[in-house]
């Protein structure tokens, strides 16, 4: 129905549509070859610098950047060395999320086990499946996983809460949500849910359509912000230690001197957070009595 629902829009009198997810992607390119005096926004989308197409404007994120985050927070976390991952469809975002966690976990602790799992079925059911989502978790936990990260959308949403089910004061367990800030959207997961790995979508979408509204914005690509939510009740339980950690690692990574692989970035990126970071130092032992 991708195309039913642009068109709809489109003879409503719509002069900026904004879709959401990699699957629209060809949808939205076709729509807005064919509407060239209507704005498209496509979310997930990324356009291609050599085929520009003026009217539609991609948003990305670096998801394996926040996945990364995520992965040191899940290693720091993990008291048995074992990490699961529920994932949904293997699209790019998704693969990202899934690459991130990966390589920020192995970055954190090389001899930690990461189970990982994509949905098998099909798309249409890929991010729409919390059955299927709790009994991988479920499967990943009976194996010793104490951390379970997910980037499945309402697939995930049933891994996240399976997690919390089983979550006790003797063996505790966390979960890592994946997107938004899911703290604020299952309250059932709040048991486990020690962050998520976040797109800040609303601030890109509002920088975006303001652009179109003064007729700034061009064809091609916008990168969000990405980041990992905050820790809510969970804030006394991460230690300051790593909570310090990942706002560098945070740091590392936007400034281009750390990857999301873990590896160094390029010399100037890695030279100007050095010198960054040898001021805040400074900055410290000055101000210290």
């Amino acid at each position: 129905d991708y195309a039913t629902n642009i068109n709809a829009l489109i003879d409503k009198g719509d002069n900026v549509i904004i879709t959401v997810g990699f699957n629209l992607a060809d949808a939205t390119a076709a729509a807005a070859k064919a509407n060239p005096k209507v704005q498209f926004i496509g979310v997930d989308e990324p356009q291609d610098p050599a085929a520009l197409i003026p009217n539609l404007t991609g948003i990305i994120f670096h998801e394996d950047q926040s996945g990364f985050l995520a992965g040191v927070l899940a290693a720091r976390l993990s008291k048995s060395g074992k990490l699961g991952g529920v994932y949904g469809k293997n699209v790019p975002a998704v693969i990202r999320f899934k690459e991130g966690f990966e390589s920020g976990a192995k970055y954190a602790n090389p001899k930690i086990d990461v189970q990982s799992t994509y949905y098998a079925g099909d798309i249409s059911t890929a991010f729409n499946d919390p059955t299927w989502g709790a009994t991988t978790a479920g499967q990943a936990i009976d194996q010793g996983a104490d951390v379970i990260f997910t980037a499945a959308g309402g697939t995930g949403n049933g891994a996240l809460q399976e997690t919390a089910k089983r979550s006790t004061k003797d063996k505790p367990l966390f979960c890592i949500g994946v997107d938004t800030d899911q703290w604020l959207t299952i309250p059932e997961a709040h048991a486990c849910l020690v962050s998520s790995a976040q797109k800040l979508i609303p601030p890109a979408i509002d920088k975006t359509v303001r652009a179109a509204a003064d007729g700034s914005l061009k064809g091609g690509n916008i990168e969000g912000t990405v980041a990992l939510a905050p820790f809510h009740d969970f804030d006394k339980v991460v230690p300051q230690a790593v909570q310090d950690e990942l706002k560098a690692l945070a740091d590392q990574l936007a400034s281009g001197a750390l990857t999301s692989k873990g590896e160094k970035g390029t010399p100037a990126a890695t030279m100007a957070a050095t010198m960054s970071m040898s001021a805040t130092m400074a900055a410290t032992m000055a101000a210290t009595p």
